[in-house]
């Protein structure tokens, strides 16, 4: 079992850069961070079945420049997101911000993706909640176009451009790893089309990840690598998750200060230790 960070990054929490070198220090893997670009003043859509939202979505960094400045503070770090709210983002300046950490960082950017949760803040990116599923799609397979080939163009209901430069292209081969988050139906059908890997949400039993696991081996899909954001330390459901066929678990990291987040981080790393 691999063990990794994931947090929300906001202005008042611990850095980046500091919490990258401390992560790596203590024997993680990998960092993922969460995105939201605004949240709404007026929301109506609920978040995990509840109208209350905690402070840090509110305040979240955006994440690629977050990455980037964690990269420099560290050697063999994944950075990752979880998620990156795809639908809601232009797909170009994606594939540059995507491959511009890839190439700083020294291959080691892994792009989470997943189709998003609050209707209104996608309704202020122009963005028809209805077909954001479909968006995402072609955004994921213009992505692996403008990364893998030089005069890239694709042409479909959501995204369509003429042939295109665009440089860098990422270090990674053939493009930066693309992690699918999700467990619906269309989820996963994303997952077999386009991914690299699969984030299903912490809550997720280790049962639905075993049938899930299968259906893809079923549908030519084996040993999907899976990295699971967000778990608290426990050690029955690690070793649940583990049996599963989870590859990482990136435990969650409360968004605090340096100190307080240091502290915790330390936490973190006794429990990971004790169970090697």
């Amino acid at each position: 079992m691999k063990f990794g960070i994931y947090t929300l990054l906001t202005a008042e929490s611990i850095r980046p850069d500091v919490l990258a070198r401390a992560a790596e220090e203590r024997g993680f893997d990998a960092l993922f961070i969460a995105e939201h670009s605004h949240i709404p003043v007026e929301r109506e859509t609920l978040w995990q079945g509840s109208a209350e939202l905690p402070d840090a979505y509110y305040r979240t960094l955006a994440p690629f420049t977050a990455l980037a400045v964690a990269a420099t503070a560290s050697s063999d770090l994944l950075l990752g997101t979880a998620i990156t709210l795809l639908p809601q983002r232009d797909t170009i300046h994606t594939a540059k911000e995507v491959a511009t950490l890839d190439v700083l960082s020294g291959g080691r950017a892994v792009l989470g993706v997943g189709v998003g949760w609050n209707r209104e803040e996608m309704r202020n990116h122009g963005v028809d909640p209805r077909t954001r599923g479909r968006r995402m799609d072609e955004q994921l397979a213009a992505l692996k176009e403008i990364w893998t080939r030089d005069g890239a163009e694709f042409h479909g209901d959501h995204v369509d451009f003429d042939p295109i430069h665009l440089w860098p292209k990422p270090v990674r081969r053939p493009h930066p790893p693309i992690y699918v988050g999700g467990e619906s139906p269309a989820a996963i059908d994303r997952l077999v089309r386009l991914g690299d890997g699969w984030l299903p949400r912490a809550a997720t039993p280790p049962d639905e990840i075993r049938r899930i696991a299968a259906e893809l081996a079923e549908r030519g899909r084996p040993n999907v690598p899976i990295t699971l954001c967000g778990l608290e330390p426990d050690a029955h459901a690690v070793e649940n998750l583990a049996a599963a066929g989870v590859e990482r678990i990136c435990l969650g990291l409360p968004t605090t200060g340096e100190a307080d987040a240091l502290h915790a981080l330390d936490g973190l790393a006794a429990f990971t230790n004790g169970l090697r």
